[in-house]
């Protein structure tokens, strides 16, 4: 029975290629990682320096492409380096440090999609009270929320797993995941278990309250072409964005219920990192094309 002790690294898997495919992965990947650091940064960049895009739906557009950029870093060096190098592993340390990194950036995906949801129904559903509602610090705490939440949330789960007795270290999936590292604690953890669940309730509560706003939304929007024009122009981008999320999050989901076999390996590759392949650059992409503002803004530099 393996000791924690003695457990210094895991070992990946998912990588089965031959080397010229892995080479072209390689490139391929690398290119893709390239356009998101750049689409996010082009948006990030234009809003900071533009002060007329200093508004709260802005803002929290800024919040929602760093948050794309800090999970991409907890994945894609690793993966280009593994897919240069024979072996596919990866220190103790730096598995939870991975799997806390990806998985807190998709938690304030969430958390920044819900606020911006509800920005949206305040802009809308009540627009007299707008600018009372949406002050400099309540904003203030809306980001600081996006951000806290997920952290919090992914350090305790991280924690509850990181001091467990390990009988185990291969992990069958391309990166790690504290879902996947507690299924190889020797003795399961009520602990742990616990805290997964909570950190499942507090986003299953995201989830209601997004499909709450968002049935307010089109009730309210379809009463008038004003409201229509409205919803087209700045709730669609959002609901892209939403949608792109929730796929990505059920892909993920599928892989770890159904990946042990009944899928190609390829397959079931995709679906392990749909998440961190498309809404990281669909998000910036669909805002910087279909809000006017920025598309001028960027446009004109």
């Amino acid at each position: 029975m393996a000791n924690i002790s003695v457990l210094t690294f895991f070992t990946l898997s998912g990588l089965n290629y031959t080397v010229p495919h892995r080479i072209i992965l390689f490139a391929l990947t690398l290119l893709w990682y390239t356009i998101i650091c750049i689409v996010n940064i082009v948006v990030i960049v234009t809003i900071i320096v533009d002060r007329k895009l200093h508004k709260p739906m802005y803002i929290f557009l800024l919040n929602l492409c760093i948050s794309g950029l800090y999970g991409t870093v907890g994945f894609y060096p690793k993966f280009l380096l593994d897919l240069l190098s024979p072996s596919h592993v990866i220190s103790y340390a730096g598995c939870f440090l991975q799997s806390f990194i990806i998985h807190s950036s998709s938690g304030c995906d969430l958390s920044v999609l819900a606020v911006m949801a509800y920005d949206r129904y305040v802009a809308i559903c009540q627009p007299l009270l707008y600018n009372s509602v949406m002050t400099t610090k309540h904003i203030s705490l809306l980001v600081v929320f996006c951000w806290f939440l997920p952290l919090i949330c992914m350090f305790t789960n991280t924690m509850s797993i990181f001091n467990e007795e390990l009988c185990g270290s291969f992990i069958p999936k391309l990166y790690c995941s504290n879902a996947l590292i507690g299924k190889l604690a020797c003795i399961p953890s009520i602990t742990n278990i616990s805290f997964a669940y909570v950190n499942i309730a507090i986003y299953v509560i995201h989830f209601l309250f997004l499909i709450w706003s968002y049935i307010h939304l089109v009730q309210i929007c379809l009463k008038s072409k004003e409201g229509r024009r409205k919803f087209t122009q700045t709730c669609a981008p959002h609901l892209v964005s939403l949608f792109s999320f929730a796929f990505a999050v059920l892909f993920d989901l599928m892989y770890t219920r159904f990946g042990s076999g009944m899928l190609s390996q390829s397959l079931q590759n995709f679906m392990a990192i749909e998440f961190l392949l498309i809404p990281p650059l669909l998000n910036p992409l669909v805002y910087g094309l279909k809000l006017n503002k920025i598309r001028k803004r960027i446009l004109g530099i």
